[in-house]
């Protein structure tokens, strides 16, 4: 991809690659205002090819780095660039859309998670468990949730775009710096720094279906301490009747330089109240049923408060040396779902999460070890309970307080045993120490004391400087939520008799991956992975109500991916995710074996920038497939059906022109009731139906 090199009259030329024009005007308003007046009109745009878009190459894998693109795995990078040229619109799950093999989404019903699937994994919810996501350090997954969608979801309705520096999606268990949740792979997001490097900003935007935004970015220098500062007013009537949700958050972010150390403190806020307008029966839209029609006629309701403050430092220079993260948050949530026409059931965290992290890693010519240590506690109430005509009865489905103290210690090692070849290997220890006060059956109140271990195995050879091979072997798992070894059994009012106490082990899979990078040609890479992973001890309920380890789910598949700069100014994308085998080996009875996951994912995509007039134009296409996705209806449910094709197609123009940037969008969704939101029931298929056209515009000022 490239950007766009401004020439003005009597100033020097802005030559920032991958800087938007605005940027452009912006440093040089900085650095010569009276200039930057006086040459108001452009000479000469010419197009200059830039790194653009993240794209891997060959040999990448062979660098001696902390970096995920140096693991020997499938590491998608996605940068501000590929970030800007996405519709993001109202679910900030959209940066994943173009990443091969992933379903990443929101269900449009207010602040539910957002759900990130891949591999086959976190096959029945939209809310990101199985795929341990971290931003600046911090784990996003949230354990033994009752406010979201059960145990590890991820809510990232806080984290606004222009935050966001950069992102890695690993594919499988394979880096040791990762533990619960890492069992489809990890996410790892970074937010921006603010000074020169960042442009302060102002926007404004709408879409169709009563969505309204306004963004504050300041980014500013003191002395030596860099300031970046986002607030963002979120506005958004839904495309479901009575749907909304209002969200306003803030954060501000320091970051400074001393000695041979960079630091930083980032702290956020962040509130939001919605409705929400449930799931709809498959059968009922075909025979009639308006799709925007609410569950019941009863909507959905919710509320969230956050607050967060997040310490970083990190070597100066390189990598050699001390990296450390310390958190604290307040997080409170509750959301309630429609059980019938009168009644909810709602659930409600209100938790408190200290943590903190430290790595050194040392560099012995060619190779480096990183060796570090993890903490975190979570402590709060989480409970579900059931209420009538919107008023709390005394029955609860579960009420606990929890005590939740997770640690664990890990080492990941790299050599370069030849021109050619590197090896890596990590091993990690996490375990968990809880206890839990089960509130509705306190019989059932329990300690819990268990760890794991996982051990990493991997290689990869540049075969020839077009064409790099990889492969490994790695172990990864997932915590038991407090569900599973403290069951509340029925529903009904607390402090009753009975319980069950189930001493589970964590979850663990082995996952095995062998992959590609080639250049066949200048400007044009392909990459690939076929991978099987096997989990050998899920976690089973008991027809007593007990939870125990056993049975195994085992599941297979590959990816394809090319990429190719057909010019300096254009660029196409295409990838395929297969997914040849997602089955429950031994499932349990009157139950289906197959997991609801799409065998098949298509995107596409190309991007061309031209000069149009005074400024900049970029136009965006993308096109995105996923199909046969098996569920299961009827009582007992082993009745195989399909879910609907569903199909989307965004188009993105953005125009620069000096410090305005003006982007106008679209997406089309044409199946008839396709969805990605959907999941199986005894009645047939629940969906959440979405817009089959949206439509929307932003404005933003760079100053």
């Amino acid at each position: 991809m490239t950007s766009l090199p401004i020439y003005l009259r009597g100033a020097a030329a802005c030559r920032l690659p991958a800087a938007p024009l605005s940027a452009c005007a912006l440093a040089i308003t900085l650095i010569g205002p009276a200039q930057a007046q006086a040459s108001a009109t452009l000479d000469a745009i010419e197009v200059r090819e830039t790194t653009g878009p993240a794209t891997r190459t060959p040999g990448e894998r062979a660098a001696i780095t902390l970096a995920p693109k140096a693991l020997p795995a499938t590491v998608q990078q996605l940068n501000q660039e590929d970030i800007a040229s996405t519709n993001v619109g109202r679910d900030i799950s959209n940066v994943f859309r173009r990443v091969p093999g992933v379903l990443a989404n929101n269900i449009d019903q207010g602040e539910t998670g957002n759900g990130f699937r891949m591999r086959g994994f976190a096959t029945q919810g939209t809310h990101g468990a199985d795929t341990a996501v971290h931003v600046d350090g911090v784990p996003q997954n949230i354990p033994s949730s009752q406010g979201g969608a059960g145990h590890g979801p991820v809510f990232l309705e806080w984290l606004h775009a222009e935050m966001i520096d950069g992102i890695d999606i690993i594919k499988g268990p394979i880096s040791a710096l990762y533990g619960d949740q890492n069992r489809a792979g990890a996410v790892d997001i970074r937010t921006r720094d603010g000074g020169s490097a960042t442009p302060s900003s102002i926007s404004v935007g709408a879409e169709r279906y009563g969505l309204r935004r306004t963004s504050l970015v300041l980014s500013n220098r003191f002395a030596a301490i860099d300031s970046f500062f986002v607030a963002d007013i979120y506005r958004n009537d839904g495309y479901r009747f009575a749907s909304h949700t209002q969200r306003d958050s803030f954060s501000w972010k320091l970051s400074t330089t001393h000695a041979d150390a960079r630091y930083s403190l980032r702290v956020t806020r962040y509130v939001a109240d919605f409705e929400a307008a449930g799931y709809l029966l498959l059968p009922q839209i075909e025979a009639g049923l308006d799709p925007r029609s609410t569950q019941a006629g009863n909507p959905g309701f919710g509320s969230a408060r956050r607050s967060s403050i997040v310490f970083n430092r990190a070597p100066a220079e390189g990598e050699q040396g001390w990296f450390a993260t310390g958190y604290a948050e307040s997080f409170e949530r509750t959301r309630a779902i429609t059980a019938n026409a009168t009644q909810h059931t709602v659930g409600a965290d209100d938790r408190n999460i200290f943590g903190a992290r430290v790595l050194h890693n040392s560099t012995f010519g060619q190779a480096a070890l990183a060796l570090g240590a993890e903490l975190r506690q979570d402590r709060g109430d989480a409970s579900r309970r059931m209420f009538t005509n919107r008023v709390p009865t005394a029955n609860y489905v579960n009420a606990q307080e929890l005590d939740l103290l997770t640690y664990g210690l890990f080492a990941q090692s790299q050599w370069r045993a030849g021109e050619t070849v590197k090896l890596s290997a990590g091993a990690r220890y996490d375990r968990f120490d809880y206890d839990i006060q089960n509130l509705k059956l306190p019989d059932a109140s329990t300690a819990y004391s268990k760890g794991v271990f996982m051990p990493k195995l991997g290689a990869s050879w540049s075969l020839m400087p077009q064409l790099e091979l990889f492969a490994n072997v790695a172990e990864g798992m997932r915590s038991p939520s407090a569900e599973q070894i403290s069951s509340s059994g029925a529903t009904g009012p607390l402090g009753a008799r009975g319980g069950v106490i189930s001493q589970v082990a964590p979850s663990k899979v082995r996952s095995y991956d062998l992959g590609f990078t080639a250049a066949p040609a200048p400007g044009w890479t392909v990459s690939g992975a076929a991978y099987y992973i096997l989990n050998s001890d899920e976690i089973v309920g008991q027809a007593d109500g007990s939870f125990k380890s056993v049975g195994d789910t085992t599941r297979k598949g590959f990816e394809l991916e090319t990429r190719w700069r057909a010019t300096p100014a254009t660029s196409i994308y295409a990838s395929l995710g297969k997914i040849l085998q997602a089955k429950v080996n031994n499932p349990a009875a009157n139950a289906g074996a197959k997991l609801s996951i799409p065998a098949t994912q298509l995107k596409a995509g190309v991007q061309h920038k031209l000069r149009l007039g005074a400024g900049q134009l970029t136009l965006d296409a993308d096109a995105y497939l996923i199909s046969d996705i098996p569920y299961y209806v009827g009582t007992p449910a082993t009745q195989e059906r399909r879910m609907p094709l569903y199909t989307r197609y965004d188009l993105r123009g953005t125009y620069d022109w000096g410090q305005t940037q003006l982007s106008l969008y679209a997406t089309f969704q044409p199946q008839r009731h396709g969805t990605e939101i959907a999941y199986g029931s005894a009645a047939g298929l629940m969906v959440s139906p979405v817009p089959r056209t949206t439509v929307g515009a932003s404005l933003r000022y760079f100053f």
